[in-house]
């Protein structure tokens, strides 16, 4: 059965068992876990399956951040994100083959990230180098038996679609989050989310609203709340070619645990696929 977790960058805890905790009060059991505190804090982070693990906390996947990424603006984002800097690429791939190896070691199948701001022109060469950096990324962690997502929202579905066809790597896949599309201004998340069907191995619960201002970020709101179309999204994500995790993810407000219950109250309500297996 998929399963319905939360990320554990939202929750902003100091350790796994606060993070147990905080799953704990939100109604979840699973998790997607941040692994570059796991790989570069170890006293703190470096048994945190584990840990989890013995608090009845299953791990769905784990996330890679790669180095330098600075979300202050659009325009920062676009010039920081993902693999596309030549000035972060050594240390990103660097941070990529150590957390490769982590996830593979703790038994994690599936790590996603963003990938950055892919060129839509095929001829632009740094699209080309985009493209083999991505390459080269997937195969470090398929070499410790780790599959791939990148995150969708920094490129609009056709240009993903195009660029994970030139890719062509058996290990990637989509990590479909519904809010980018709309904080991003990339396209219509339904329409989007069944552009890329055939790729999808996850999905992020989160919602937002877009810009007024060209240019300018979207606003990221409580799932619900927002621009997304719950019923028809979740009805579309029932009829992707394969079940997948939905993760609840929320990346802004004081009150993130009571935001995250709420996304999980919604998911619930619209799909009883996700339902607690006691009531069920």
């Amino acid at each position: 059965m998929p399963t319905l977790a939360a990320c554990s960058w939202s929750l902003r805890t100091a350790s796994p068992d606060e993070l147990a905790d905080a799953l704990a009060r939100c109604g979840l059991d699973a998790v997607q876990l941040a692994l570059v505190p796991c790989a570069e804090e170890p006293a703190a982070w470096g048994h945190a399956v584990e840990a989890l693990r013995a608090r009845g906390i299953r791990t769905v996947s784990g996330m890679l951040a790669t180095v330098g990424e600075d979300y202050s603006t659009l325009e920062s984002i676009a010039r920081t994100g993902g693999v596309r800097p030549d000035a972060t690429w050594p240390a990103t791939r660097a941070r990529a083959a150590a957390v490769a190896e982590l996830a593979g070691r703790a038994g994690i199948g599936l790590v996603t990230f963003h990938a950055g701001f892919i060129p839509h022109d095929r001829a632009d060469p740094g699209r080309r180098e985009m493209v083999a950096r991505l390459r080269e990324v997937a195969d470090l962690f398929a070499a410790h038996g780790v599959r791939v997502a990148f995150e969708t929202g920094q490129e609009d579905a056709a240009t993903l679609l195009g660029a994970l066809e030139e890719i062509a790597h058996p290990d990637v896949g989509v990590n479909f989050d519904p809010a980018n599309m709309i904080l991003y201004g990339m396209g219509d998340p339904v329409a989007s989310l069944r552009a890329l069907a055939a790729h999808v191995v996850q999905v992020h619960v989160k919602d937002a609203v877009p810009t007024a201002v060209p240019g300018t970020w979207g606003r990221e709101v409580v799932a619900g709340t927002g621009a997304v179309d719950w019923p028809a999204f979740l009805a579309e994500v029932a009829r992707l070619p394969r079940a997948v995790d939905l993760v609840i993810e929320r990346e802004a407000g004081p009150t993130r645990e009571a935001d995250i219950a709420a996304a999980a109250a919604l998911v619930r309500r619209l799909a009883p696929a996700f339902a607690p297996a006691a009531s069920r």
